[in-house]
């Protein structure tokens, strides 16, 4: 590898733009990690109205 630095340091104008894409990134993954826990929420609530709360109710079946 070599550590030839480039010859222009990056404008500002490219630096907002990396700037913008790691926002864009952090409120992608954001989104998608919303949208896993809402629907998996449902899945959730279903197994806890399935499991008996009582340990004793799950004996006498």
């Amino acid at each position: 590898m070599s550590d030839n630095k480039p010859d222009n340091p990056p404008s500002t104008r490219d630096k907002r733009k990396w700037v913008a894409a790691g926002v864009g990134v952090g409120i992608g993954s954001a989104a998608i990690a919303a949208a896993l826990l809402y629907a998996n929420q449902s899945r959730r609530q279903q197994a806890a109205k399935l499991k008996p709360s009582d340990p004793e109710e799950k004996a006498t079946d």
